[in-house]
């Protein structure tokens, strides 16, 4: 039986950086032995079913099959349509009542602790706010990310060391949802 999965490429199409044309990306994944291949975006989004239930081994394929092709390393996380959905669901903001430019989830590549972030006084933040998920970090930027200090400070690099994190915007996430839904 085949599962729904949803991957997510780090850093790609990025002022022109790192260049993975969507219609390549998929023809990659088809080539993996992935059915059902569809993208969204430019900003490394794509969904497959596979016969795989192991996501790590899944990324990790895709991984070794990009920097094949193109010739540098991406990062990919790839993750299942009810972890899609459970996550979406366990949002602590109010993701209803908010544009999506305003809710952004980072997916992390393993769980992450309160400890990594014991150095940020949320206070310095307000009115922005984050909280921490199943392997991923909700963050609300009431002006958008481009203008949040808070983004800014989660993105050290120090804070998620040896950890991979790709962010996506709630319409997005909302999407990836939508695509996999069996």
């Amino acid at each position: 039986m085949s599962t729904t999965y949803a991957a997510l490429l780090r850093g790609i199409n990025v002022s022109g950086h790192r260049r993975v044309p969507m219609a390549d990306l998929r023809e990659l994944l088809s080539e993996l032995g992935h059915g059902d291949v569809r993208t969204y975006l430019q900003s490394g989004n794509a969904v497959f079913t596979s016969e795989s239930d192991d996501e790590s081994a899944l990324g990790a394929a895709l991984e070794r099959a990009i920097e094949q092709r193109f010739g540098f390393t991406v990062d990919c996380l790839v993750r299942g349509a009810p972890y899609l959905r459970a996550v979406t669901e366990a949002c602590p903001f109010p993701a209803h009542t908010l544009a999506g430019k305003q809710l952004h989830l980072t997916y992390f590549s393993e769980p992450v602790g309160p400890e990594r972030l014991a150095s940020l006084d949320p206070a310095a933040y307000l009115p922005e706010e984050f909280r921490l998920g199943d392997r991923a970090l909700y963050l609300y930027a009431p002006d958008g990310l481009g203008r949040s200090k808070l983004a800014g400070a989660l993105a050290r690099p120090a804070l998620f060391k040896g950890v991979t994190a790709t962010t996506r915007n709630w319409n997005t996430v909302l999407k990836l949802v939508e695509l996999t839904r069996d």
